[in-house]
């Protein structure tokens, strides 16, 4: 079941902004403290902070800091974010950094349960594209400055369901003093469930409620499953981005009774509860206040 939403900045802008065109593969090496930045056209591959990978603090000396609200990432299907994909089709990536420091970096990497590359990406006109089972979207020479709101790319979706995709991002709040030390580095996970084979909610997971108790900032969660399995929870704002993301644990099979305790940033308003039993998903909407 797919989800549209508003996006969070006008459709002129993404249009204007998201122009694709191809690139070649590119190998960066390590910073050194130079005037001249040696990662101005991005990472190396493999520094998101995915599984088994580095961050950006493996060549800039700063802090690696939760990015669940500084890194502002949304799937579209032309100018519609989405939470679902659906095999084969091709979305933009749009990707922000909320505070827009005057000089700033990225790497994103989109990869299954099994941390598998899911799918493929393409260059956008201020984005490259490297590695090589893996694939790593950055910025560019020119695209590392407040002047880019918005860094875009392409993902073409796996050709079959691999069940939720995490994209995991790095970004860099650099000091902009040309060299590596002093600079912030934020994490984050934005997952995409797929839309593959899906049929109503009450058919895959019975009664799922999601409440909320705004004393201790706690979601209660509550289902019947019809099989167990990895219980995953993805909460999205009204404009379709991930605010926050757990790996909860395990749920089994019947009934299902979770609590968890969300983060002191997120703002009141509505949101949507995103739940998935392995790649089998559940949706609810919660109002936080």
């Amino acid at each position: 079941m797919k989800h549209n939403f508003l996006f969070f900045v006008t459709g002129s802008l993404i249009i204007g902004t998201l122009s694709f065109q191809k690139a070649g593969n590119l190998s960066i090496g390590k910073v050194t403290a130079s005037t001249v930045h040696r990662n101005a056209n991005g990472a190396a591959a493999g520094k998101t902070g995915a599984p088994g990978e580095q961050n950006c603090t493996s060549c800039h000396t700063g802090s690696a800091l939760d990015g669940s609200s500084e890194n502002i990432l949304t799937v579209l299907q032309g100018a519609t974010p989405v939470t679902t994909y659906i095999p084969g089709q091709t979305y933009t990536v749009a990707l922000a950094m909320a505070s827009n420091p005057a000089k700033k970096g990225f790497q994103a990497t989109a990869l299954s349960s099994t941390n598998a590359m899911a799918g493929t990406f393409t260059a956008g006109s201020n984005t490259s594209v490297n590695g090589t089972t893996k694939k790593y979207a950055n910025h560019t020479s020119t695209s590392n400055t407040s002047a880019i709101v918005l860094w875009g790319w392409s993902w073409t979706a796996p050709s079959s369901d691999v069940g939720p995709v995490t994209f995991y991002v790095a970004t860099n709040k650099a000091n902009n003093n040309g060299n590596d030390n002093g600079d912030a580095i934020y994490l984050s996970q934005h997952v995409i469930g797929s839309s593959a084979g899906l049929v109503e909610d009450s058919k895959v997971e019975m009664n799922f409620s999601a409440g909320y108790n705004p004393l201790n900032k706690q979601l209660t969660l509550s289902f019947d499953a019809l099989n167990g399995g990895d219980f995953t929870l993805n909460l999205v704002d009204i404009n379709g981005r991930t605010v926050y993301y757990q790996s909860i644990g395990k749920a089994i099979e019947g009934e299902n009774k979770h609590i968890v305790t969300l983060p002191d940033h997120l703002k009141e308003g509505m949101y949507f509860v995103n739940c998935f039993v392995g790649n089998r998903p559940m949706s609810a909407k919660v109002m936080l206040r």
